[in-house]
């Protein structure tokens, strides 16, 4: 089993935590970074090798992890030279790449099942598998709906729910074809070329513990919460 690990990021959201460190390095819990946690819980699941695609601050991240051999991991790596988006990397790289394989950001802290999102991505034989998570999002403001200038409805303050996507996916090689290596590919325009081909992904549907670390606040949460969920998340 063979997964990718985004990596690239400059972090901006993050700073000034991410100043000096890309984001995947960023300690969590009691100093490990957040890439290694990642590493174990990919071991620990059964895969083999893995491929981090670098941009910024690429040579620290290289430096860090190495090949791989601490945590029973056979790690290459691919630089990009300019932003390629989510999934312009593993354009880049898919020559290299296995006929299925798991995606992932390297910056989210989860209890998720990485194997089995991979299992049950290749069972499905779509393009694309994307791992959701529920969000319930609170508008802090009164909502009006208009109609031709009248207002004819009110909510205060009112709650939506999302289906969210993790950051992780199941991803067949071939979903890639047809896609210059060294262009920029986002994640949005990838889902919306199958949707539009009627190449519907598959979802993965997850209730566990996630944290995506996008922001200061979501890095003060992992550090508050990460003692008492160690055990789950350290392997």
């Amino acid at each position: 089993m063979h997964a990718v690990i985004l990596a690239g990021g400059e972090g901006v959201r993050l700073r000034p935590y991410t100043t000096a460190l890309p984001k995947p390095l960023v300690p969590i819990g009691d100093r490990h970074a957040i890439l290694e946690i990642v590493l174990r819980q990919l071991a620990a699941a059964g895969f083999t090798s893995c491929t981090i695609a670098i941009g910024h601050l690429g040579e620290i991240i290289r430096a860090y992890v190495g090949d791989g051999t601490q945590w029973g991991l056979e790690i290459g790596y691919s630089a990009e030279e300019s932003p390629l988006g989510t999934m312009g990397p593993l354009v880049a790289m898919r020559e290299r790449l296995p006929d299925h394989f798991l995606v992932m950001n390297g910056d989210i802290l989860t209890d998720l099942d990485y194997a089995d999102v991979l299992r049950r991505h290749r069972d499905s034989d779509a393009p694309l598998t994307i791992a959701t998570y529920a969000r319930r999002v609170r508008i802090d403001f009164g909502v009006l709906t208009t109609e031709a200038g009248r207002v004819v409805g009110f909510a205060e303050k009112p709650s939506l729910d999302y289906n969210v996507s993790m950051g992780v996916y199941g991803l067949a090689r071939a979903t890639l074809d047809g896609y210059t290596a060294g262009l920029p590919l986002g994640f949005d325009e990838l889902v919306l070329d199958l949707l539009k081909a009627g190449a519907q992904p598959h979802a993965y549907p997850f209730d566990g513990y996630w944290l995506d670390i996008g922001r200061p606040d979501d890095y003060d949460q992992a550090n508050a919460e990460f003692n008492s969920r160690k055990a789950l998340l350290f392997k």
